[in-house]
């Protein structure tokens, strides 16, 4: 009997208690924040791989956006800020996690490689 309502208390902890579900429903939120972010890091590069080919340079964002070589909407994320340093020869695109101010996330970067690394 007491090992019936130890697992019954387990699942209620874990799986029914709202503290437990908002804690899982956090995690799958950022994961999802997350792999968004890199997406939309590889969708600047690749406009940037673009722009690169029709004009002989690379472009700051909002170059990026106004030309068309970049959806507006590849550079909102809830949570992130972006930006695109334009470098000698080159580029370094960021994905800096932004979000409330006692939760932290991952940052991230890519150049002309289009290898997304993570930032300290």
């Amino acid at each position: 009997m007491l090992i019936v309502a130890a697992i019954a208390l387990g699942i209620y902890q874990f799986y029914l208690s709202p503290h437990g579900r908002n804690q899982s429903t956090g995690n799958m939120v950022q994961a999802i924040s997350t792999t968004g972010a890199k997406n939309d890091l590889l969708a600047i590069a690749q406009a940037e791989r673009g722009y690169f080919a029709e004009h002989g340079n690379y472009a700051t964002l909002d170059e990026l956006t106004s030309s068309g070589a970049l959806a507006a909407s590849g550079r909102t994320r809830p949570g992130y800020t972006y930006s695109v340093e334009v470098r000698a020869g080159g580029f370094l695109a960021t994905a800096r996690y932004s979000g409330p101010e006692n939760s932290s996330g991952p940052s991230f970067a890519t150049d002309q490689s289009m290898e997304i690394r993570s930032l300290p």
